[in-house]
């Protein structure tokens, strides 16, 4: 094919950007001019023109930038289609062979879908729910530190819905889990799909309505109610988490 598109190409879980103009960019052109490319993935549109998601096993000539660095590089425009390229590669991998027995699967061509030719078996792409808690208390809010987090980073409360759960049941329980209070008046704020590695965030506002905190210890650390003037660090501008604490203060999105 001739058609001049983009490429979001993975080598060793960093994508490859290259410099245009003197500005970074997703490399683009023909599948001519990436001749070799195996199961190249439709992902959308990158300024104008179709955008494909491919694996490669050799690096190119450009640089490879972590998924999280996109954002910085290109905006949170490109971060989206990034992540979708990504968690469309990484289901397309996981889902070579059949989970029931474990013949090769082929993929369907007008759906993302992997089909089992021995058994029927279709795998749909995998999108994992979770449910984010900002409690409010007055004027405070509470914010938790998780052992995995960047030193001295907080953030709102998370977890990921489990079966047979509804989001609100998932929001109670995990708050209470992680930090021992209870929680009245949910409040939808927003959602964001999050790509490490599949996730779609689903945003609360919620109030305190009683208890002490006690942190468990394994998912949370250390908790806190903390006064709009006297914040900690807190996540990064592109995440839902710190849209939802923005919000909460009165702040334009960033």
């Amino acid at each position: 094919m001739t058609e001049t598109r983009y490429w979001l190409l993975r080598h060793d879980q960093a994508l490859v950007i290259h410099t245009r103009d003197g500005a970074p960019d997703f490399p683009h052109g023909t599948c001519a001019d990436f001749a070799g490319l195996r199961n190249a993935l439709p992902v959308g549109e990158w300024r104008g023109l179709p955008c494909f998601a491919a694996e490669i096993d050799e690096p190119i000539d450009g640089d490879l930038a972590p998924l999280r660095h996109i954002h910085g590089l290109l905006g949170m425009e490109a971060f989206a289609l990034a992540g979708r390229g990504v968690q469309l590669l990484d289901w397309q991998r996981h889902h070579r062979y059949c989970g029931a027995c474990a013949t090769p699967t082929e993929r369907l061509p007008n759906e993302f879908a992997m089909r089992c030719p021995a058994c029927g078996l279709v795998a749909y792409p995998r999108l994992s729910p979770a449910v984010m808690v900002l409690v409010l208390r007055g004027e405070e809010l509470l914010l938790a530190r998780s052992p995995r987090f960047p030193s001295d980073m907080y953030s709102a409360l998370a977890g990921f819905v489990e079966p047979g759960e509804t989001l609100e049941q998932c929001a109670v329980r995990e708050v209470r889990e992680e930090v021992g209070i209870d929680i009245a008046n949910l409040r939808y704020f927003g959602s964001q799909p999050w790509p490490f590695p599949n996730s779609l965030m689903v945003a609360f506002f919620a109030d305190y309505a009683g208890g002490e905190l006690r942190p468990d210890g394994e998912e949370i650390e250390v908790a806190d109610w903390f006064a709009a003037d006297a914040l900690p660090t807190l996540p990064m501008p592109l995440s839902i988490a710190r849209q939802l604490i923005d919000a909460a203060l009165g702040l334009s999105p960033r």
